[in-house]
C-alpha cells in the first residue's frame, strides 16, 4: 500500500488516497483516535470519483461514530483496465433492459460473477494492508454493494464481523449458495421500488441468509431514494457489533 495524497476535511477527519499494486483506494481516520479504530469496509458499484461524494458522506459518519472506513476501486471501474467480456454483459443488460425484456441468468452470470471472483481476492488484499496500520484495529464490517460481492466477502473472510448489504443489484443463483454459508450478523438495505434491483430476488436472498440475527429494512422509493433514517439505522447495526 503507498498513500499518494493526504487531507484534511472541514470536520477533522483524515482523508488519504492510497494505490495497493494497481487499486487506488480512499481511507478515512479521525487522526487523532488514541487506540486502533473498529474498520468498516465501504463497498459499491463502482466508479469511485463518480461515487465519491455518497462514499465521503458515509464514510465521515463511520468516522463519527469511532470507526476507520476504506474503499478500492472495482476491477474494470473508473480508470482501471476494462474487461471486454464485462462491456459486453453489460451492452446485453442495457439492450435486454430497453426492451422490456427479463433480464436472464447468463446476462447476470455474465456481468456479476467475473467480478465477484476478481473483487473479493483485492478486498482481502485490502484489508491484509489496511489491519497492518498502527490506526486500525478489528473488528471489521462490510457496508454496501454490489450485494453478490459483500455476501461472498462476507462468506469467506473470517475477520469480517458484521455486514450491512445494499440490495440494488441483480443476484447471480451461485450468490444464494454463498449466504447459506453466512453466519455473521447481517443488515440488508432494501428499496423497494428499485428499478435496477429484482425484489423477490433479493427477498429470497435475504431469506437464504444462514445469519441467526438478520434484518431487513425496506422502505418505499426507487434506487437513489433511501431516506436519511436508513442511513442512520444501518450506522446503529455497526455500532452494535463493531464497539
Amino acid at each position: 500500500m503507498r498513500f499518494t495524497s493526504e487531507q484534511r476535511l472541514d470536520d477533522g477527519v483524515l482523508e488519504r488516497e492510497f494505490t495497493l499494486g494497481e487499486i487506488p483506494g480512499i481511507l478515512w481516520t479521525s487522526g487523532s483516535a488514541s487506540a486502533p479504530a473498529p474498520l468498516i469496509l465501504a463497498g459499491h458499484p463502482g466508479g469511485l470519483r463518480a461515487m465519491y461524494p455518497r462514499l465521503a458522506a458515509r464514510a465521515r459518519h463511520s468516522v463519527a461514530n469511532g470507526f476507520a472506513a476504506a474503499t478500492i476501486e472495482l476491477p474494470g471501474s473508473g480508470d482501471r483496465p476494462r474487461d471486454p467480456a464485462a462491456e459486453q454483459a453489460r451492452a446485453d443488460l442495457r439492450g435486454a433492459l430497453g426492451a422490456g425484456e427479463p433480464v436472464g441468468d447468463e446476462i447476470v452470470d455474465a456481468l456479476v460473477l467475473p467480478l465477484v471472483e476478481k473483487a473479493v481476492p483485492e478486498w482481502r488484499a485490502a484489508l491484509d494492508a489496511l489491519l497492518a496500520l498502527p490506526e486500525i484495529g478489528g473488528p471489521v464490517g462490510y457496508s454496501g454493494g454490489v450485494i453478490a460481492i459483500g455476501v461472498r466477502l462476507a462468506a469467506v473472510e473470517p475477520r469480517i464481523a458484521a455486514a450491512g448489504l445494499f440490495a440494488g443489484s441483480f443476484v447471480p443463483r451461485t450468490t444464494f449458495d454463498d449466504a447459506r454459508q453466512i453466519t455473521i450478523p447481517v443488515h440488508v438495505l432494501l428499496q423497494w421500488d428499485d428499478e435496477w434491483n429484482d425484489r423477490q430476488a433479493a427477498l429470497d436472498l435475504f431469506d437464504a441468509l444462514g445469519s441467526t440475527e438478520k434484518t431487513l429494512h425496506a422502505n418505499m422509493g426507487g434506487h437513489t431514494g433511501v431516506p436519511q433514517h436508513a442511513g442512520e439505522d444501518a450506522a446503529g447495526f455497526f455500532v452494535r457489533h463493531l464497539r
